[in-house]
């Protein structure tokens, strides 16, 4: 008599049987982190004795304070009213590869660290070209004495963001940054630093690529983190206005209900709320670890301060970036439209415009800005080599030998 039991144990041990063998089973294809010992198109053993050398690879060292950003398709621009009138950043679909940013803005503290070794390592004119500006909190009908005389060096302060500092500043700070972890991260490997400073070999394996300032793509990326509403499929339950979830400015959850997750300016005149139950707890900066942190686990992607990001400015962006790692600001030809010459759209020169190729996009809401520039989509540009006391910046970095 056929015997449905046997049959239906028989053909389960069978599956599981077949599923611990393909487990089990490794693949016998050379990778990065497995290249094999020898070569698969010349057969040719690495790291004979004088032959070609294969260093270990484990993959991309984590480095300090950064955060992994997944990458993806996503729809970029302003989600928000355009009050200006300007139409400088349309929405439109878009991919950003995967990358690294600071889970935190660059504060005093972190500052006052390259001050120190820029003093110590190089001239006098390097470490004056490094301070920041501290006049940024003048005002002539203001009493703001003690932001100019203590803000940046007084150790109350030392973990909030630095600011007075231009994009040239920052952009300095970010290749001493690379030489000094990539430095300590060979050392700590066992790999021969160069004596001149010079670079470490990519080669080695243990390095890291270099820290840099955001792409306007990746900021505003890395601000939405859509990653938070994404389930299932490739769903998205909803658009994003602010790095959070709905419409509103406060927690809508648990103790923390009704406190705002930002610091920003709610009215004209009312930059903290009043005595005894202040709202955004800040009447100039705040801590760079206050407010929750977004889906990246990125703290003050809205508010604070306004944070530098590596493009330069164009209102019509949108309309000429490629759509996939979108960025202007390169060195190649063609990343400006005509800047000179009888094809120009700007005119700076003969104050016919305040565009030209020095002037820096900066992102986010600041401390002294009412909500509607916390939206991720805003812009505003600036300046390189100026400085307020309502923009600072974070770092990022690729994510090196993916593909995505």
């Amino acid at each position: 008599m056929f015997n449905k039991n046997k049959l239906f144990k028989l053909i389960l041990c069978s599956f599981i049987v077949s599923y611990l063998f393909g487990a089990c089973k490794k693949s016998t294809n050379p990778t990065s982190v497995g290249p094999g010992k020898s070569s698969t198109t010349t057969g040719l053993d690495y790291n004979d004795e004088g032959g070609f050398e294969v260093k270990d690879y484990k993959g991309q060292p984590e480095g300090p304070n950064l955060v992994y950003i997944e990458g993806g398709r996503t729809v970029l621009g302003s989600s928000e009213e355009d009050l200006l009138n300007r139409h400088d950043n349309l929405e439109r679909t878009v991919t950003v590869a995967s990358f690294y940013m600071d889970e935190t803005e660059i504060a005093n503290i972190h500052w006052l660290e390259y001050l120190f070794y820029v003093q110590r390592d190089s001239s006098e004119a390097a470490y004056k070209k490094a301070l920041p500006d501290t006049n940024v909190w003048e005002s002539p009908l203001a009493f703001n004495d003690p932001y100019v005389d203590h803000y940046f060096r007084y150790p109350g302060f030392r973990y909030y963001p630095v600011v007075g500092i231009k994009w040239l500043q920052a952009s300095d700070y970010c290749g001493w940054r690379t030489a000094v972890v990539n430095k300590k991260l060979a050392q700590d490997a066992g790999v021969e630093v160069p004596e001149d400073g010079g670079r470490i070999p990519l080669e080695s394996g243990v390095v890291l690529p270099n820290y840099r300032l955001p792409t306007e793509a990746e900021w505003e990326y890395a601000a939405l983190a859509l990653i938070g509403n994404t389930w299932l499929d490739e769903n998205q339950t909803q658009k994003r206005l602010y790095p959070w979830d709905g419409h509103a400015l406060r927690n809508p959850y648990g103790a923390q209900m009704g406190t705002f997750l930002a610091n920003f300016k709610r009215g004209r005149g009312d930059y903290a709320g009043i005595a005894g139950k202040l709202n955004d707890g800040a009447m100039i900066t705040e801590y760079i670890y206050a407010f929750p942190p977004n889906d990246y686990g990125l703290y003050n992607m809205a508010g604070n301060v306004s944070e530098w990001v590596w493009d330069v400015y164009r209102p019509l962006s949108f309309q000429t970036v490629d759509d996939l790692n979108p960025f202007r600001g390169g060195k190649k030809p063609g990343f400006l439209d005509e800047e000179k010459g009888s094809n120009s759209t700007y005119d700076k020169k003969n104050f016919q415009s305040l565009i030209d190729d020095h002037v820096r996009v900066f992102k986010g809401g600041s401390w002294k800005d009412v909500a509607y520039w916390m939206s991720p989509g805003t812009r505003r540009y600036l300046e390189e080599d100026s400085a307020t006391s309502t923009i600072g910046f974070r770092c990022a970095m690729i994510k090196a030998g993916t593909n995505y």
